[in-house]
């Protein structure tokens, strides 16, 4: 991946941090990157900042693929590097972030959403000194925790954009989705309570089913042609999966498990759009969830992009050149 103006990685430690089960941890790291210069006002507040989140299964760089970064962060771009000041956190149990693989294993402490929101918002106002910020941008899982974010902490930001997800409780075939993720890796012969040394191998045979889920179907289809071809793209995401670690991605599945943003759509006063897109099997358009909701959130506005020949369902979101052209639009309202 090239590198950005002034790009940069580092740490946060948050001592003795209490989870919102009550479970504990001496030291909880977390890891971000940034790319840009913070620019402070006459108040020496800094007043460009972007905070961007990223997926379940990835890391705050995911940001910085060529299919988002290049789109988005470029000169003249909807968030250029060279007028923002962008953090892209690892939520907690990714990346460089504290997670279950570092050596607790099983007594890593049971995290939800509200924990990795809570954490982001301590290293944003104590760490990176950022007492405001210009966007929340997230997609996918990052999505969700937008709404949760405008929820929180009201006011703290001046526009929302949350990318493929639906501000309702995780239910329905999102939820049975991730059970069945959940139950193959608790019944993983090999997984013995969260307790191996010797990583699981049953339950990646069926991971595979998650891209199922989220690429369009027409894609899936251009991709296996012949059974030949979609055997190979099975073997494929079957490696894939291998290379992780099991309890990192059952804590990861579980953590939406507190993912009800409905009471908190009444205190966003940020302004928001959400962006989804019509072949996104895991929001799908036809629950119409998305509309009455964003009805609570004064000047909301929701965009449903039609499936294309370039759109990959749920994967959509990480194609910034689809969606773009909305968020500079919207931005541009922000005065």
């Amino acid at each position: 991946m090239p590198s950005w103006p002034v790009q940069h990685e580092g740490d946060f430690v948050l001592k003795d941090y209490v989870f919102e089960s009550g479970e504990t941890l001496p030291e909880l790291k977390l890891h971000y990157t940034t790319i840009g210069t913070p620019h402070r006002n006459a108040a020496s507040e800094i007043d460009n900042a972007v905070l961007l989140l990223h997926g379940t299964s990835g890391t705050g760089k995911n940001w910085l693929l060529p299919s988002l970064a290049d789109e988005l962060f470029g000169a003249g771009q909807p968030l250029d590097a060279s007028c923002y000041y962008i953090v892209m956190p690892d939520g907690i149990g990714c990346g460089g972030s504290s997670k279950p693989s570092d050596g607790l294993r099983a007594k890593f402490p049971h995290y939800r959403y509200r924990d990795i929101i809570a954490s982001q918002y301590r290293l944003l106002t104590e760490h990176l000194c950022i007492g405001h910020l210009r966007l929340v941008l997230g997609s996918s899982m990052g999505g969700m925790h937008c709404w949760m974010w405008g929820g929180m902490y009201p006011g703290f930001m001046d526009a929302l954009v949350p990318i493929a997800s639906q501000p309702v409780e995780i239910s329905g075939r999102n939820w049975i989705s991730r059970r069945i993720a959940i139950e193959a890796i608790r019944n993983d012969p090999g997984w013995n309570e969260g307790n191996y040394t010797t990583k699981p191998t049953h339950y990646i045979r069926t991971a595979p089913f998650a891209s199922l889920m989220t690429e369009n179907v027409v894609r899936l289809q251009e991709m296996g042609r012949t059974r030949e071809a979609a055997d190979a793209l099975y073997r494929q995401w079957v490696a894939n999966v291998a290379k992780g670690d099991a309890n990192d991605q059952l804590y990861a599945t579980e953590a939406v498990m507190d993912y009800d943003p409905a009471p908190l759509l009444g205190k966003i006063t940020a302004k928001l759009l959400a962006i989804n897109f019509a072949d996104d099997a895991v929001n799908p358009a036809e629950l119409g969830v998305v509309e009455p909701a964003i009805r609570q959130i004064p000047g909301a506005k929701f965009v449903l992009v039609p499936a294309s020949a370039g759109t990959h369902g749920h994967f959509t979101h990480l194609q910034a050149a689809i969606w773009k052209p909305h968020l500079a639009e919207f931005l541009a309202t922000l005065g």
